[in-house]
Parts: structure tokens; C-alpha cells; sequence
């Protein structure tokens, strides 16, 4: 179906295990653990954990992580929440007393107790052969002996210099000779490499406590933060069941709240309602479409999802055919909905890895540090970059999503998977920020709607309506851009790719698998 705006690239196939990623090292290291004999979860732990070190305006040791994993891609799916909570002493009322009315996304309240290492633990102990000590050696040697800096790393790096200027103790670790790097430099971090080398020794207790969980919280705790030792000691990883909703005959599923994922449901129950094979895959009408499914979408999400046991509405009832539908039923195709504005308060960076092994055991796994090098706070001796994922709360009592000790922000990273009569057919995530659910919707529709191959809809144009403004990159054709704002959209040309991709499609009846990975990040599939 190879008929839009560009050529794009191929797809990559194999018959017995899979994986993609966004930088070509993580790719080859995955690969080389299920060449090894490793599952989909070992080559996941290892392609995440070296692009924690090579890829670090998007994730790192000090994030968080999600995970889809779906045994011999049939039955029962796992939803594993690795995400961190807020510190125990932290309330809507400390702030509000000190005139903090929303979290600085630069300071110590903006760190939330880093999920990832803990999530690769369990993990591991549940769908796992190897250990630490095997899974964490590229990234240590990455740390330790230097990996060459790739273009889209280059980019984030040199448009978050001022950030990592200012930050705490990122110019020692980040900003060698004073400067972002430039792709093709190599970089060391030797202080990683050794935190690193603790972990694949001693496991998860090694960044979680002693000396490791020590340095964390007495960096955190000299610039305001409210950390504990038994803050990082209590962390745990929540196993949980997936929610989903159907789509042209497919289950879509997502892990649930305090993850965002109910918000491509949403807006797929959206458009279900709606034939878009009726528009052109790039026209004014679908991209209408989108944007109106996506305003309703994140209207609702911003109003009601939160830590579900805050939720003031289950998911279940968010997630029936009638929700929503005083907005739905007023979609129309000359003009825009009047709704609320909404301004969620995040739009961070992520890495997703998919992995499908040879016994089609499926892994949809994604990591993040939320902005771009996170809270752009560096622990002072490990070498640990802190996300600021506690600024995905609001500093509003009442609100469902306002801060609390020991509470999970609204999340923005999720894992995908798509099933049909119980079976995986797609292991997928769009990453970037905001765009994700948008990201997901886009690309599924692309695929079930449109008959696109996983990198066909990967590589088609993308545009998100976020904050009032439909921001659309550049492949999105001018008369698209002058229809839009005919029916009223304010459009915006994005600044930088928008999102990223990877995708895995497991034809059973062939015993193949296609990859696809996006050519707005450095990476690529690659399977055997």
C-alpha cells in the first residue's frame, strides 16, 4: 500500500524471535540474549537497560516503567505497574503552604521514587532465565568504556543544554567539556557504570538500599526533597490485570490507571462510531476526526484518572459505549467541538522495546524519565539522572490526581497489545509524551482501517491536538494544513519528530514475524 507522501523504510521479518528499538545497540543486545536462549522479558530487560545508558533524555535507571507481557502470546495477559509514588511526606497542604501551587519540574518535588530496576526484578522472577549479572553487562560497558552518541540523541541533547546547565550535577555527568555532545562523540560515565555494576551483583536491594539509596536521598533531600530512605526501601512493582476495549474485530489492551492507556480506548470507542474508510488516511476529515476524539479523550482523562484507588469513576464505566456521549454525538465534520481547555501538565520522553521470542512469548515494555534528562537532577555520586515524574500531579486538593505521600501520579507511558480471539497479532507503543494515546490511536487505525504494514503505519504523517493547538509535522500536506483551519483548528508546525514507534506483527498461520521502527528515533528492528 505503498502510495503517501514518502517512501518510508522496509519491513524487517523473521521466523523465530524479534525486536525493536529505538538505537540499533539495544536492538543487537536484545537480540544476542534470545540468541542466547533468553525470553522476550531477558531481551527486554537488557535492550532497556543499556538504552537507560545511551539513550538518557529518555530513560535511565532513576525512571519508571510499564509492562504488557503475554505467555506463549496466548491467554492471559500481565500488566506489571512499575511506576514510583510520591514520598510519604508529601501533601497537597505542605506545598500550598510554601505557595507551590504546581510542581516544579526542575526540583527535588518533581522526583518520584524511581520504579525501574524493581519492575526488571519482578519482571524477571516471573517470565525470566538470566539474571542481572548477564542482562546488565552492554549497558555497563557502555557506561564504563563509551558508546558514540547517535543524531536524534544529538538533537534532544543540544535543545535541553540550558536545562542541563542548570541543573544539579548535570554538568559534571552530562555535559562533558561544558557542552551537549554531538553525534558522533563518544561519552563515558563511569559513576553509572559502577552503580550498575552494584545492581547485576547484588539485585534490586542494591539500588534500593545502602549505599546507592544513601547518596539518592542525601542529594534529593540538600535541594528540598522530601525523600526517605524507607521511601526507597518500600518501593514495590503492582501485578495487574490489563484493561481493553475492541476495535474492528481486535482486542486492544493497556495497562490500567495509573497508567494512561484508557485514553486510546477511549478514543477508539470514539471512532468506532465513525467509518474511516470513508476519508483518504492522510485528509482533512481523518485528522478532524482524530483531533475531536482526542480532546474528548484527554478532557476526560485529566477530569477522572488518577491512582485508582483515588478515582472518583472506574474505568469500567469510562470505558462503556454510552461514556461521553453528550460530546460524542455532537462530533461534526464542519466544525469543532466547544470544550472545556485542557492542559495536562506533562510532555515527556520515553523508549519502548516490543520482543516476541521464539516460543511467542510476547513483551511490550516501556521506560521513561518523563521530560526530556528528567528532573535534570544527578545523584552526586552514583551517577543515577532522577525523573520527574511527580510532575505529572496537581497541587489541587480534591482532585483526584493531587499529590499525596506514597500515591502514583497520572502516568503518561503505555505499553500496547493487540489480541484477536485471545492471541497476540501486535506488540506496540508510540512514545512520546502527550502524543502517546493520540500516537496509538493513529497507528492502529492506520493498520485496521487502512491496511497499512507496521512500518507504513509508522512512518505516515502525525499530528496531535494538544493545548488548544493542532500541532502537525511537516509531512502533513499544505492543503490538509489550510482544511484544518477552515473547520477551525489552530494548527502549528511541531517542533522535532513527534512521538516514536515499534511495532512486532506475529502472523501465526505463517509462523513469521514483521517489525517496524520509527524513522523519527535512531532505532530499528531486527530478528533471526
Amino acid at each position: 500500500m505503498r502510495n503517501f507522501h514518502f517512501p518510508g523504510r522496509s519491513t524487517v521479518h523473521a521466523t523465530n524471535a524479534m525486536v525493536a528499538t529505538s538505537h540499533p545497540q539495544a536492538s543487537l543486545a536484545a537480540i544476542e540474549v534470545l540468541r542466547e536462549g533468553g525470553t522476550a522479558v531477558d531481551a527486554a530487560v537488557a535492550g532497556s537497560a543499556i538504552l537507560a545508558v545511551i539513550e538518557p533524555q529518555s530513560t535511565g535507571i532513576g525512571g519508571d516503567c510499564f509492562a504488557l507481557i503475554q505467555p506463549r502470546g496466548e491467554g492471559k495477559i500481565i500488566a506489571y505497574n512499575g511506576s514510583g509514588r510520591a514520598p510519604k511526606a508529601a501533601n497537597a497542604d505542605w506545598y500550598l503552604e510554601r505557595k507551590i501551587n504546581s510542581v516544579p519540574l526542575t526540583s527535588a518535588h518533581a522526583v518520584s521514587i524511581p520504579g525501574v530496576i524493581d519492575c526488571f526484578a519482578t519482571v524477571l522472577r516471573d517470565h525470566g532465565k538470566f539474571g542481572f549479572d548477564r542482562l546488565l553487562q552492554p549497558a555497563i560497558k557502555a557506561a564504563e568504556e563509551g558508546y558514540v552518541v547517535a543524531p536524534r540523541i544529538a538533537f534532544d541533547w543540544k535543545n535541553q543544554f540550558e536545562k542541563l546547565k542548570a541543573g544539579t550535577n548535570t554538568v559534571r555527568y552530562l555535559l562533558p567539556g561544558g557542552k551537549p555532545p554531538v553525534a558522533g562523540d563518544v561519552i563515558r560515565q563511569a559513576e553509572l557504570g559502577k552503580t550498575l555494576r552494584a545492581i547485576a551483583k547484588d539485585g534490586r536491594d542494591a539500588f534500593y538500599k545502602g549505599e546507592v539509596a544513601e547518596d539518592m536521598v542525601e542529594t534529593l533531600r540538600s535541594i528540598g526533597g522530601l525523600h526517605t530512605l524507607d521511601d526507597f526501601a518500600a518501593h514495590t512493582t503492582e501485578t495487574t490485570k490489563p484493561i481493553g476495549a475492541m476495535y474492528k474485530g481486535h482486542d486492544v489492551w493497556q495497562c490500567p490507571p495509573n497508567g494512561p492507556g484508557v485514553t486510546a480506548l477511549l478514543m477508539l470507542n470514539i471512532l468506532s462510531r465513525f467509518d474511516l474508510t470513508k476519508y483518504a488516511p492522510v485528509s482533512v476529515e481523518r485528522f478532524h476526526l482524530e483531533a475531536e476524539a482526542a480532546r474528548i479523550a484527554y478532557m476526560n482523562r485529566e477530569m477522572h484518572v488518577a491512582s485508582p484507588e483515588h478515582m472518583k469513576i472506574n474505568v469500567a464505566e469510562m470505558l462503556e459505549k454510552g461514556f461521553a456521549d453528550e460530546y460524542i454525538s455532537k462530533i461534526r465534520m464542519d466544525g469543532m467541538l466547544d470544550l472545556p481547555n485542557v492542559a495536562p501538565p506533562m510532555n515527556p520522553s520515553t523508549i519502548y522495546i516490543t520482543v516476541v521470542d521464539k516460543d511467542r512469548n510476547v513483551c511490550s515494555f516501556i521506560n521513561s524519565v518523563a521530560h526530556s534528562f528528567g528532573s535534570a537532577i544527578v545523584s552526586n555520586k552514583t551517577g543515577v539522572l532522577f525523573q520527574n515524574r511527580a510532575g505529572g500531579f496537581r497541587i489541587q486538593p480534591g482532585h483526584p490526581n493531587c499529590i499525596e505521600g506514597g500515591k502514583r501520579p497520572l502516568h503518561t507511558i503505555m505499553p500496547g497489545l493487540l489480541t484477536k480471539g485471545g492471541r497476540s497479532t501486535m506488540s506496540f507503543a508510540v512514545m512520546g509524551g502527550q502524543y502517546q494515546p493520540t500516537g496509538q490511536t493513529h497507528l492502529l487505525t492506520n493498520i485496521l482501517d487502512y491496511c497499512c504494514d507496521v512500518q507504513e503505519a509508522i512512518d505516515m504523517p502525525r499530528g496531535l491536538h494538544y493545548e488548544g493547538q493542532y500541532q502537525l509535522e511537516d509531512s502533513v500536506p499544505a492543503d490538509i494544513v489550510e482544511g484544518l483551519k477552515k473547520l477551525g483548528h489552530k494548527t502549528t508546525s511541531v517542533v522535532g519528530p513527534l512521538g516514536g514507534a515499534q511495532a512486532i506483527w506475529i502472523d501465526w498461520d505463517k509462523g513469521t514475524l514483521t517489525g517496524g521502527s520509527d524513522p523519527r528515533k535512531d532505532g530499528c528492528a531486527l530478528g533471526y
